[in-house]
């Protein structure tokens, strides 16, 4: 994976999930129309949110890890 580590424990490995979240203005009718990929840390929980509409297939475990 990446060659920085987590920068909270430096551990080298993650995982990703995607998540769909509310909005402002819109959250009393409960539409989900944010959708993110959440990248985080197997060993200490770390995690980051990256836009999965600005994303454009670049690879965010790299991100995550300072690639």
């Amino acid at each position: 994976m990446g060659k920085n580590g987590c920068i909270k424990c430096g551990h080298t490995e993650a995982k990703t999930k995607e998540i769909a979240t509310t909005g402002t203005g819109l959250s009393s009718l409960d539409v989900q129309h944010n959708h993110f990929t959440v990248v985080y840390c197997t060993s200490c929980g770390y995690s980051e949110l990256y836009n999965k509409s600005s994303s454009r297939g670049s690879n965010i475990i790299d991100l995550f890890f300072g690639g």
